[in-house]
């Protein structure tokens, strides 16, 4: 019987872990904690081992051991892959596969909540009642309706379409820049260069990969070239945008606000509970104190739908490895 040894497996995954192991007739090895060197010994006699992890696997001898018990895959229920030491991997003959596409609709809606809280300036509200007991409705704080704005996106793949086609139906202008060309999607957009969406668009959301070329693609120059009236959404990457040069542009009121489900660094404290005013980096509580701004833990993929898709789609493909075949997902570098 394949056997695959599970780590970071969270509670909300384990219905789903179990029935795919029941209709796959699999032997699953489970745990809640990351693979370590700790622990890499749960994957003994596994064909792969299944990770979602919150840090980097930083030990050479975790690749070692998994190559010594015969492990052929290391295997994401994530989109993201940086954890990963590719050298050691391909040193000790390890496949790396992911998830690349679970629910494009989870973190578009999120994009949309949080734009929509921004845009009702629904934080400013709340912290004038909860700190000045100001229930009044003054002029700086009257709304627009999305149909009378132009949104812009950095990016339009799975996620970016699907926030191009929920803003649409809203009414709003979509604008959007891709290094690559989709005609299918010209229904809900149009295409322009990335300095028309930043200087247009009333509200600019990214959904771009990681890449060293797109690491702070949202700095200084860029927030200048935006609207003051203008509000940032990041459902994407934290290293897209220079974190230092968001918390100035809105200190000095070169843009309006931003949505953040994510951050540069955020692996060592979202995910995590219990830690120590300490552990909390700077960057994180002056954005948090800001009312308009909004943040959420890289939470926009934790759906029902994302949850049962990340683990059925990993799996599938472990099974596929085990059996001889070849996976829907390799990553490589």
């Amino acid at each position: 019987m394949t056997k695959i040894a599970i780590y970071n497996v969270s509670p909300v995954e384990v219905p789903y872990i179990d029935d795919w192991a029941s209709k796959n007739q699999v032997e699953v090895k489970t745990t809640d904690q990351p693979l370590t060197s700790e622990n890499v010994s749960l994957a003994e006699g596994c064909s792969s081992v299944s990770l979602k992890p919150l840090g980097p696997i930083d030990e050479e001898v975790v690749y070692q051991k998994l190559n010594e018990y015969g492990v052929k895959c290391m295997g994401l229920r994530i989109v993201g892959f940086n954890t990963i030491n590719f050298d050691w991997a391909k040193k000790y003959d390890l496949l790396v596969t992911n998830v690349p596409v679970y629910s494009p609709r989870a973190i578009a809606e999120m994009t949309v909540t949080q734009a929509m809280y921004l845009l009702r300036k629904i934080g400013v509200f709340r912290y004038r009642m909860d700190h000045d007991h100001d229930f009044t409705w003054p002029g700086e704080l009257i709304s627009n309706e999305i149909y009378n704005l132009t949104v812009g996106l950095i990016g339009v793949g799975h996620i970016g379409s699907a926030v191009a086609e929920i803003f649409s139906a809203m009414g709003a202008k979509v604008i959007a820049y891709d290094v690559a060309y989709n005609p299918e999607f010209e229904p809900f957009l149009t295409y322009t260069d990335f300095d028309t969406v930043l200087k247009e668009a009333d509200i600019v959301s990214l959904h771009t990969p990681l890449f060293p070329s797109t690491e702070n693609m949202i700095g200084e120059k860029q927030f200048k070239e935006m609207k003051n009236s203008a509000y940032l959404i990041n459902c994407a990457r934290g290293e897209l945008v220079d974190t230092q040069a968001l918390i100035k542009a809105l200190e000095d009121g070169e843009i309006a606000g931003a949505g953040l489900d994510t951050l540069a660094g955020e692996s060592s404290y979202f995910g995590h509970t219990g830690l120590s005013d300490s552990e909390i980096p700077d960057d994180y509580k002056t954005l948090a104190k800001m009312p308009n701004v909004v943040i959420t833990p890289h939470s926009a993929f934790y759906t029902e739908t994302s949850i049962r898709n990340m683990v059925q789609i990993c799996l599938n493909d472990q099974l596929t490895i085990a059996k001889g075949g070849r996976p829907r997902s390799i990553v490589s570098r």
